[in-house]
């Protein structure tokens, strides 16, 4: 079990993330400039999950996979209707698409196929 963050922590923990989120969007806009489509779908999947992890860890709900953060940002903010259904279906686009990028032999994306 993870120590308790306390106020302190979960500030700069969110500002860090919130920021690593900026950041990865940016890649993802170069990627695309290249067309590098499956490198910048894996950037924009990053930039949603370390939004997610912000929000999460803003609310005091601790997670520790990737499955974690998508079942737990579901739960906690689309089920109840906190924000809206359409989130979580382009999380869970980016989720997919990524992971079949990073391990699936022989996929390539293309800009009619990724969702940026």
């Amino acid at each position: 079990m993870r120590e308790e963050l306390t106020e302190e922590m979960i500030t700069a923990l969110v500002a860090y993330r919130l920021e690593r989120a900026k950041e990865t969007v940016q890649e993802a806009v170069d990627m695309l400039e290249k067309d590098h489509y499956n490198a910048a779908i894996n950037r924009l999947y990053y930039a949603c999950y370390y939004a997610v992890a912000a929000l999460l860890v803003k609310n005091n709900i601790q997670v520790h996979t990737h499955s974690g953060v998508k079942q737990m940002f579901g739960m906690s903010f689309i089920v109840n209707g906190k924000l809206p259904r359409t989130y979580n279906i382009t999380y869970t686009e980016l989720f997919d698409k990524r992971h079949s990028g990073d391990y699936d032999d022989f996929l390539s994306f293309d800009r009619v196929s990724s969702p940026c």
